[in-house]
């Protein structure tokens, strides 16, 4: 493994300017040939933190991604949450999300792109999610894709990908990807923060860090498309492609060359982070959110904030919460409870007994985990992660039996809001507004919800700085 150091952030302005009215130009060209329906699989609801208008459904059963297909919008997001899935789980979702799609695109006779949204850390069912997925539509269409393109660059997030190596900005320091909490996962660890090392790593040595090609920045910043895509013209047998970024200018001029390439009949299929599915979607950029567009004034009733991410970021924004302006009143959710017999039904009573009394009253909530981690007596992973999902089931119980309607909501951490938004909410089909944060996303629910046209914050567990919770907070409180 090649040795890897922290770099300090000015090197990200370092990095030669470009023209980027003349790369709009070209990629608004080069998108309107671009005659394919883009379907982003999401595998939690934080995908959608770089997009505005347009849908995310809840669901990839043949009826829904018709609809998605024929929304309008060049990309539509699916909800899959296949972060909180086993192995097996895993693999038969993605069979069916295949099959489905390419149902769909048959009957409709149009062609599609797919985006397996994931991680910009790098944690994931990586690569069996890309592999499922190949492997299952080359089988239905005929169809041979030649390449998997990683694109794990997320601005907002601080995440960048310089000279092959993937880094985590934390405070003025971009950390290597493989030396931050994230590479420890005990469900989707890894060591490599180098993308071609990465790939090796994560694929057990079927596909080799020589052979991954690399979009290099240099070629991005002198726009230099026509080797880019002579890059992708060349990649066959599925092997992997990687994109250095520090900004949207490289994804934009990155996307330039794919359609390009697309032009000529390569075939790709996408894991990556947020920004692609804004510049390849044509997403075009919006203020952030107001409280006058997220919070009914009618309603008088207090919000509530749901933290389950156990991650240090996460720790961190809550301990600064209490900071807030405005008066909040706090709920520990007592997680060990679930070594008890019936021990977490008997904590959502108690939880929810309290939060009904506070929101009814006018008075805003936080209902948390406790930040000590349930400690088990075994190293299975798929264990691990069930009883993760055990507590993630319980906590989301708190907004699915709630009694009244709070004036907002905001779910912490990625299998947390995604289980909000699909079982307690019971959300089919949402409509993405925008981000009251960078790299905060906001749902509008749809009608068939527990809450219908209720702004929806989704709060990844691991984006934003120390403060950016609480003042999220501060603007839905007013």
């Amino acid at each position: 493994m090649s040795e890897v150091k922290p770099l300090n952030v000015s090197v990200l302005s370092e990095v030669n300017s470009v023209d980027e009215a003349k790369v709009d130009s070209m990629l608004k060209e080069a998108l309107a040939k671009l005659d394919k329906k883009i379907i982003a699989l999401d595998d939690d609801p934080t995908g959608v933190q770089t997009v505005n208008n347009v849908y995310v459904y809840t669901d990839w059963a043949v009826p829904t991604l018709e609809q998605a297909f024929n929304d309008g919008n060049s990309i539509s997001f699916v909800l899959t949450n296949s972060r909180g899935f086993t192995v097996p789980q895993t693999t038969q979702a993605h069979n069916e999300m295949a099959a489905n799609i390419a149902e769909v695109s048959k009957k409709l006779n149009k062609d599609f792109i797919i985006i397996s949204r994931s991680d910009s850390t790098l944690r994931g069912h990586y690569p069996l999610e890309t592999s499922v997925l190949r492997a299952e539509i080359e089988k239905l269409t005929g169809k041979t894709i030649d390449g998997e393109i990683l694109l794990p660059f997320f601005k907002e997030g601080g995440r960048f990908t310089i000279n092959n190596v993937h880094y985590v900005k934390e405070g003025d320091q971009l950390t290597p990807a493989g030396m931050t909490e994230f590479a420890k996962d005990k469900s989707f660890g890894y060591k490599s923060s180098d993308l071609r090392e990465y790939v090796e790593e994560k694929t057990k040595g079927e596909f080799k860090a020589e052979n991954v090609t690399c979009i290099a920045l240099e070629d991005l910043r002198d726009i230099n498309v026509d080797k880019v895509a002579k890059q992708l013209m060349a990649v066959k047998d599925f092997n992997k492609v990687m994109v250095n970024a520090v900004d949207y200018v490289d994804v934009k001029v990155f996307a330039i060359a794919f359609c390009k390439a697309v032009a000529a009949g390569k075939e790709f299929m996408f894991r990556s982070a947020a920004a692609i599915t804004k510049v390849l979607g044509g997403v075009p950029d919006k203020a952030l959110l107001t409280k006058a567009e997220l919070v009914a004034s009618e309603n008088n009733n207090g919000g509530i904030v749901l933290i389950g991410s156990h991650v240090k970021k996460t720790t961190m924004q809550f301990e600064e919460l209490k900071n807030c302006k405005k008066p909040l009143e706090f709920i520990e959710f007592h997680a060990a409870r679930v070594l008890e017999d019936g021990g977490l039904d008997k904590e959502v009573k108690d939880v929810i007994s309290k939060a009904e009394c506070y929101i009814s009253s006018g008075k805003s909530v936080v209902v948390y985990t406790s930040r000590e981690l349930v400690k088990l007596d075994t190293d299975d992973k798929d264990k691990i992660l069930q009883v993760s999902v055990d507590i993630s089931n319980a906590v989301v119980r708190v907004i699915g039996e709630l009694s009244v309607k709070p004036s907002f909501i905001v779910a912490k951490g990625g299998i947390t809001s995604s289980d909000v938004g699909t079982k307690a909410l019971r959300v089919k089909k949402a409509t993405v507004m925008g981000q009251i944060k960078p790299g905060i996303p906001v749902w509008m629910t749809g009608e068939e919800s527990k809450f219908p046209n209720m702004p929806y914050v989704i709060f990844p567990g691991n984006v934003g700085e120390v403060v950016t919770l609480r003042e999220a907070v501060e603007i839905l409180m007013g």
